[in-house]
């Protein structure tokens, strides 16, 4: 698998669940950034999921299964699901960094519905 861009020495926070059209949370549709100091990194498990950088969105990265994408600290992006597909998102954060809560990785999420795992009520 690859993890094109996710820098050596992070340490691995959690990883979500498994999400597909259906049950992929709608703020990972939307604009969203992951914590400073934490790097998300989208794993395509089967399917095709596009990626897109809000600040550069006529360069859409198109993850296939067994690939992933690198997503930094605080940049700004969205999924697009125009097939089916399952995927999950990895955190990952800089050893100095403190370590977020749980379900606070990404604003995608949101952490005061109680929902820890990051999928909508």
């Amino acid at each position: 698998m690859s993890t094109r861009g996710l820098p050596a020495g992070l340490e691995h926070v959690r990883t979500t669940d498994v999400f597909d059209n259906t049950t992929v949370p709608a703020g990972l549709l939307r604009a969203h950034r992951v914590a400073d100091g934490v790097w998300g990194n989208l794993v395509v498990h089967s399917g095709v999921v596009v990626f897109v950088f809000d600040d550069d969105p006529d360069h859409p990265v198109t993850v296939g299964s067994g690939h992933s994408v690198a997503i930094p600290p605080a940049r700004q992006h969205h999924l697009e699901l125009d097939r089916p597909a399952t995927f999950a998102v990895e955190f990952h954060r800089v050893p100095t960094a403190s370590a977020p809560a749980i379900g606070t990785e990404s604003s995608a999420f949101d952490p005061g519905s109680g929902d820890r795992d990051g999928r909508d009520g």
